[in-house]
This record gives structure tokens, C-alpha cells and sequence, in this order.
């Protein structure tokens, strides 16, 4: 079957539960979603609202603090908040991710020529009697090994050893800088080595239809063509070019007619990060005025499921900055009843 964008589009919303909201719980959407981008503290909050028929952030406190969630460096070498289970495989599968993070980042320099084993010999001692803070961490490094910076040190060690980031980090309006565990040790239970299959399957139930390249511009992890062209159950739609796309049997293809009501979320959401020509709900012009040149520049807004303008919490309230086009007279009352629910939200 051909598949034109907006259906590709509708799809890819109705999926992530942004057609409308779902009465699931928290943990069950971070563990549907394959985890939420969590770079800053304020995002997996704002995605959970969007998506979540009823949501109390306290409920991501108490899973941070039960430790049944967890802030953890996985897809893309950037942090994202996972259930537990997902924690100790999915940073066993995107290890080589953050290999290319040491080879690469300009904030590690230096310090990726340490010698590797005693530097991760080094890092097991000085955790070994509990979380420690990051900047601490790097202090204690730099003083076994000379050259590189604490802070090179210490962005070394959160790539090359699976460091969760402990609570306080990333509670609702908690306050406190990154203190790091290992996560196996953080969760009393060893890492798990990857089923790259089902995380593909999974990725397709909350992303696709979608091709390996899509899987790889979620997660950064290479060479996956052989392995989707090996699931042997996979359907096979086109996209409007005529190139496959790959869903599993059985999951609904949305109406591409299907109305999608405005939503606000964060400065980053994997609704929009997750596909290699990020195209399902942006456009080159309206990414642009996302981007900058470190990353995203707002909060952003989405209306007849595509990226349309931005905004930002200011003072705790919605504080709307731009939209790309005029929205309709249904389009605003939408956008009304959204910055009442965030601003709700942001008063908690």
C-alpha cells in the first residue's frame, strides 16, 4: 500500500498517543515510547501532559525515586528518562553510539586518550561507596590522571561507563546538580544484553511505518538494514516515493483525515527527532526556526499534527513567541484550552 504523508503523519501521531490522550500511566507511555528525551529537565514532563489524559508530575518524582525510571545517556548520546527494564538493555545496544561520542566530542578533548581500563578501574573505585556528584567525580579523576581537564573527565566517565543521573535530577521542581551511580548497581540488577529485533519491533509500534534508517536516526545504532530485512513478518507499505516502509502485521494505519488537535511540548520530544528526513511533522522551514546552533531554540507547538510555531514557560506560564502561519478560529480555541492545561501544569 502507498502511503501519502499525511497519512504517514496521522499514523505517526496516533501512535504516540498525540491524536488524543490516553488513560495510560506514566510508566506505561515512557515504556511505550521506548523512553522520552530528557536532556533538560522540563521536556518528559511536557510530553507526558500532551499525551496523557490526566498526568501529576509528582508521579515521575516518586518513579526516579522508587527507581523504577531513571535519567540515563541511551539513544542519540543524549539522556532519556526509561522504565528500569529498558535502562539496562537499551545502553547495552547503543554503546557504539557513545564510543563515536568519545572519538568525537569537543567537551571530552583530551581525555579520551587515558588509558581506558585504568580509567574505568578508577571510576568503579570512587563509586563504590555510593552516588557520587559529577563534579566531584571529575575532581577525584583529574587528580589520578594528568592532562585533561575535571570536567573532560568527568563528561568521559558519563559515555563510557552506563551512569544513571540519581534523583534529585530530573524530579519536578527538584533542584541539585547530576550525581551519578552505575545503573546496574543504581537498580540492583545486572545489564541486560540486547534483543535488537523486538527493539525494532517496538520502535515500529510507536514510530512506524518507518525504514532502518528511521530506526537509526532515533537511536543513533548503525547497520540496522539487515536486521529489519530479517524480521521476516514485517509488512511492507511505500512511502509517496515508492520506497519501502516497515510496520508490524496487525497495527492500524490512521485515517489520514483524522483530526490532530493542537498540543504544545517541550524543546525536545522524539515525536519529531525519531525519522532520518524528520519530515512526519516539520518542515525544513519550520525546523530551521526551531534550530539553533546548540540545539533547540523553544518549547514548540503543533497544530494539524505539524510543527507551527514555538513558545516558552516564562515566569511559570505559557508565554507564546511566533507561529509560521495564522491558525484557524478552532486552531486557537485548541491552543487556549492547551496553555491553560501547561500553565496548570507549570504551576504544580
Amino acid at each position: 500500500m502507498r502511503l501519502s504523508p499525511r497519512r504517514l503523519n496521522r499514523t505517526l501521531l496516533q501512535r504516540q498517543h498525540l491524536l488524543a490522550r490516553t488513560d495510560a500511566t506514566p510508566h506505561e507511555v515512557v515504556r511505550h515510547l521506548v523512553g522520552l528525551q530528557a536532556q533538560e529537565n522540563l521536556p518528559p514532563y511536557l510530553s507526558l501532559a500532551a499525551r496523557l489524559r490526566s498526568f501529576d508530575p509528582h508521579d515521575v518524582s516518586a518513579g526516579l525515586e522508587d527507581r523504577s525510571l531513571v535519567r540515563l545517556l541511551t539513544m542519540r548520546g543524549t539522556v532519556h528518562l526509561l522504565v528500569a527494564d529498558d535502562a539496562l538493555t537499551l545502553r547495552q545496544w547503543t554503546a557504539p553510539v557513545h564510543e563515536r561520542e568519545i572519538r568525537l566530542s569537543q567537551s571530552i578533548g583530551p581525555a579520551r586518550d587515558v588509558d581506558r581500563e585504568a580509567f574505568l578501574e578508577a571510576l568503579a573505585e570512587l563509586l563504590a561507596d555510593g552516588p557520587q556528584p559529577q563534579k566531584a567525580l571529575g575532581l577525584a579523576l583529574a587528580e589520578r590522571f594528568a592532562g585533561p581537564t575535571a570536567t573532560q573527565l568527568g563528561q568521559l566517565a558519563r559515555s563510557a561507563a552506563p551512569l544513571v543521573q540519581c534523583p534529585p535530577r530530573g524530579t519536578w521542581r527538584g533542584s541539585g546538580g547530576v550525581v551519578y551511580q552505575y545503573v546496574d548497581r543504581w537498580l540492583g540488577r545486572p545489564l541486560v544484553e540486547p534483543d535488537v529485533e523486538e527493539i525494532v519491533r517496538r520502535y515500529l509500534r510507536a514510530y512506524g511505518p518507518a525504514t532502518a534508517a528511521d530506526v537509526t536516526a532515533w537511536s543513533a545504532v548503525t547497520r540496522l538494514g539487515p536486521v529489519v530485512k530479517a524480521i521476516d513478518d514485517l509488512v511492507v507499505h511505500e512511502d509517496e516515493h515508492g520506497k519501502p516502509v516497515y510496520d508490524l502485521p496487525g497495527l492500524e494505519l490512521a485515517d489520514e483525515d483524522a483530526p490532530a488537535p493542537v498540543r504544545l511540548l517541550g524543546q525536545y520530544d522524539n515525536v519529531w527527532l525519531s525519522h532520518a528526513a524528520r519530515d512526519r511533522v516539520t518542515t525544513p522551514e519550520t525546523r530551521s526556526l526551531w534550530m539553533g546552533t546548540n540545539g533547540g531554540l523553544a518549547s514548540t507547538i503543533f497544530a494539524d499534527g505539524m510543527l507551527v510555531g514555538l513558545w516558552r514557560p516564562t515566569n511559570g506560564r505559557v508565554e507564546i513567541l511566533s507561529t509560521v502561519r495564522d491558525l484557524t478560529r478552532q486552531e486557537r480555541s485548541e491552543l487556549d484550552d492547551e496553555v491553560a492545561r501547561v500553565d496548570e501544569l507549570l504551576a504544580r
